[in-house]
């Protein structure tokens, strides 16, 4: 039997989400404009040597998780245009104050329109492994 779906789950999917749709490489959406071969310009000799912190940035995601991601994006449909707005931004993690001002409701309203928007998707999965079953 299937596992069940909550909207626990279905949250930690869509951060999953969020977070492989930033680490892939999307090149051509804009103008590529002038590049060069040359590398970065010194302009200090404490930008020379190593003497700010290392950034560390993750790989590109495999193709097990852009599937999960591909998998995701789908379970959107399913939602109304605020809330898909609401649940995406929840994903990847603005603040809450800041979706506030986005969609122009209060803090308690944000709360239960994120939690209905997870329901609805996690009810709808699992109604959809009962008929596959």
């Amino acid at each position: 039997m299937a596992e069940k779906w909550n909207p626990k789950m279905v949250a930690e999917r869509m951060a999953e989400a969020a977070s492989t749709l930033r680490r892939l490489k999307v090149s051509g959406l804009k103008p590529q404009g002038y590049g060069s071969s040359w590398p970065d310009i010194v302009h200090e000799f404490s930008e020379a040597y190593g003497y700010n912190e290392l950034v560390v940035r993750l790989g590109p995601p495999t193709a097990d998780a852009i599937t999960r991601m591909d998998e995701a994006m789908e379970w959107l449909r399913w939602l109304e245009s605020d809330q898909v707005r609401l649940v995406w931004l929840h994903a990847e993690g603005v603040p809450r104050k800041v979706i506030m001002a986005k969609l122009g409701v209060q803090r308690t309203r944000v709360w239960i329109m994120w939690a209905s928007a997870l329901s609805t998707i996690a009810t709808m999965l699992n109604r959809k492994n009962q008929k596959s079953v």
